[in-house]
């Protein structure tokens, strides 16, 4: 069954790689602009790796991603501590892929060569085997030289330096992540309805068949809750897990007498 789901792991990393070729291939209308889809992410929260490897893929599907303009920012809820130290949400494995990834697209800065190994590391988060990325250069063909001299020689902690900025210089701040931004503007908890809203942010002539079938009064009259990693734990959220836990400790108490 492991080498089952392993195969079926590389081949969805290769059919993403020719989804990839493809769709560079297409030529964008002389009148079209881009929209800007950025994701603002943490490589160990569950959400965000869902939202990479079930989520973004969507943009190769036919033309969508010749009006899109995708960067990724591996920051996420990640605190600074001084000295250019940091600590990350999910422990010492998460700071160690973040800046994994960010010297991944440092190294291969074209969206078609960083996606496909930062899609492989995700996906195996989504596995519950994050301490296998290594396995996703030989998965995907590619060599580890950049990403390893990257990360080893400290240009990756200027890279999670930068990010850090980036992501704190947010307007209005991130309270969570996936933190998806298109054109300036936060999903918030419907982000994974994005292609809506690209789809209607795009002011090009020629629509792509992606967004055949959306009305916009669909994309604001349908949003829909979706789970996050909180930057902090919200009141509502502590206090009815405060509740939970007192109420399952009488029950225990009443139980055993």
């Amino acid at each position: 069954m492991a080498a089952y789901r392993r195969l079926v792991s590389v081949l969805c990393c290769l059919s993403l790689l020719g989804s990839f070729a493809s769709a560079s291939t297409i030529s964008l209308p002389s009148d079209s602009r881009k929209v800007s889809l950025t994701l603002y992410y943490e490589s160990l929260c569950p959400y965000s790796a869902n939202f990479i490897v079930n989520y973004l893929p969507k943009l190769f599907n036919e033309d969508l991603i010749s009006i899109v303009d995708l960067r990724l920012v591996p920051w996420g809820n990640a605190k600074l501590k001084g000295n250019g130290t940091f600590d990350c949400q999910h422990g010492p494995t998460e700071c160690l892929l973040n800046t994994v990834e960010a010297c991944a697209i440092d190294a291969w800065p074209k969206l078609n060569d960083h996606f496909p190994f930062i899609y492989c590391v995700e996906n195996l988060e989504l596995e519950r085997k994050p301490l296998e990325w290594e396995s996703c250069f030989k998965k995907l063909g590619l060599e580890s030289k950049p990403v390893n001299d990257c990360y080893n020689s400290g240009l990756g902690q200027k890279l999670d330096l930068q990010y850090a900025a980036e992501t704190s210089a947010l307007e209005p701040p991130h309270t969570y992540v996936p933190w998806v931004v298109v054109d300036g503007q936060p999903l918030y908890e419907d982000y994974e309805n994005y292609i809506s809203y690209v789809c209607k942010a795009y002011k090009g002539a020629n629509m792509p068949k992606a967004c055949s079938g959306l009305t916009f009064n669909q994309i604001y009259n349908r949003k829909t809750i979706h789970p996050v990693c909180y930057k902090e734990i919200p009141p509502s959220t502590l206090s009815s897990r405060t509740i939970s836990t007192v109420m399952s400790w009488i029950q225990k108490i009443v139980t055993s007498m």
